[in-house]
């Protein structure tokens, strides 16, 4: 017998380790981050109107086996002329009677609330994790990338879902790359021109770059499939904490004419931290993350984006030249970079200059969801 429950948060976050286990690739967030995020009163995306969510947990004899969340982005909706809901982090036992119970939990939130479609995984927005793994499962994932094993696609499958929106992370092995293979006549154009600034972000100059990187990415993502500008407060909640963990030799910001006109956000891959930390900010916390310091040699490239005005001109060459030269010369070996969509040229393009290999596969599911009555109208 499955019991389906709402709003349990922590027995949400149990669900991993209970049914995959400390040896699987996943990696969870953080147990806070995770806390804060499903937090109505905290997350922007409830605050601001953006959208809302619930969060269900399906129950077996008293322990959490399944976990998905259902949201629905009004902001999103309206600006690309869809009628569809989201679920995210659905996560459960190799079981079709869990999957059942949850993905029917989901469909029902969102017949609810008046949508034609649901699709995921969302992790709540296109702006966060995305995807479903369909290949690639022995492989580790970094900081910011989906992971879930062959039965999550298989379950999805056999429940009315079907794939779509094909999508690829990536790793490069930077000790075979020469940062100057990179560079042709544009990029070289870009690195010679003074009215071209290379901008640290650090600590000290923290709340600026957040924002000329956020006005960046706004600009040069308008155009693309399922995007919505972030807000200050929604950009600052997924990416204020990286404060803490940023290395300033790693990621670049150019302004041209003292405007921001691109940004490469590099941060150093936590998931071997979190991963042996199970999430927790426990008493051992301090010592893993000071080996993780002293150890780890891979990174990961969150995004990459050039306003459009400055398209055509051999920014982000010359800006993924200083970015691969500084990883470098800090030590790192390996760079993850987050799901490239298969019809995103432009960046697939970018990802054989630097030789990277891909890492994982991964698909939106999508379902059209019939009324919750026949006779109602659509």
């Amino acid at each position: 017998m499955i019991a389906v429950t709402s709003g349990d948060v922590a027995a949400a976050y149990a669900v991993t380790e209970e049914v995959y286990g400390r040896t699987s690739p996943y990696v969870p967030p953080m147990r806070s981050d995770f806390a804060r995020m499903f937090d109505p009163a905290r997350n922007p995306f409830v605050t601001e109107g953006h959208g809302r969510f619930a969060l269900f947990v399906a129950w077996r004899g008293g322990r959490p086996v399944g976990r998905i969340a259902a949201s629905v982005h009004d902001a999103s909706n309206l600006k690309h002329g869809t009628r569809r809901a989201q679920f995210g982090f659905f996560d459960c036992a190799d079981d079709a009677e869990v999957a059942s119970a949850l993905l029917g939990a989901a469909e029902d939130f969102a017949r609810a609330a008046g949508m034609a479609e649901l699709s995921g995984n969302f992790n709540l927005t296109a702006m966060q994790q995305v995807g479903v793994v369909t290949a690639g499962f022995d492989s580790a994932p970094y900081t910011d990338m989906v992971y879930s094993p062959p039965h999550i696609a298989a379950l999805l499958t056999a429940h009315g879902y079907a794939p779509a929106f094909p999508m690829t992370t990536f790793e490069t092995d930077l000790t075979r790359l020469d940062p100057q293979s990179l560079i042709g006549p544009a990029q070289q154009a870009v690195l010679d021109d003074p009215a071209f600034q290379w901008m640290p972000i650090d600590r000290a100059h923290f709340d600026t770059r957040l924002a000329e990187a956020r006005a960046v990415l706004n600009d040069g993502f308008a155009e693309n499939p399922m995007f919505v500008p972030t807000s200050p407060a929604e950009y600052r909640f997924q990416a204020g904490d990286m404060m803490w963990v940023i290395d300033k030799r790693i990621s670049c910001l150019v302004h041209h004419a003292g405007q921001p006109v691109g940004v490469v956000l590099v941060i150093p891959d936590l998931n071997p931290l979190v991963k042996a930390a199970r999430g927790r900010m426990g008493l051992a916390f301090a010592w893993h993350f000071l080996r993780q310091r002293l150890t780890n040699r891979r990174a990961v490239l969150i995004y990459q984006s050039v306003s459009r005005a400055m398209h055509g001109r051999g920014i982000n060459g010359a800006m993924l030249a200083r970015v691969v030269a500084a990883l470098k010369a800090a030590g790192y070996d390996r760079l993850g970079t987050t799901w490239i969509a298969d019809i995103n040229r432009p960046s697939l393009r970018q990802m054989e200059k630097l030789g990277a290999r891909p890492l994982h596969r991964l698909h939106l599911f999508t379902k059209a969801l019939t009324p919750a009555h026949p006779t109602e109208a659509t």
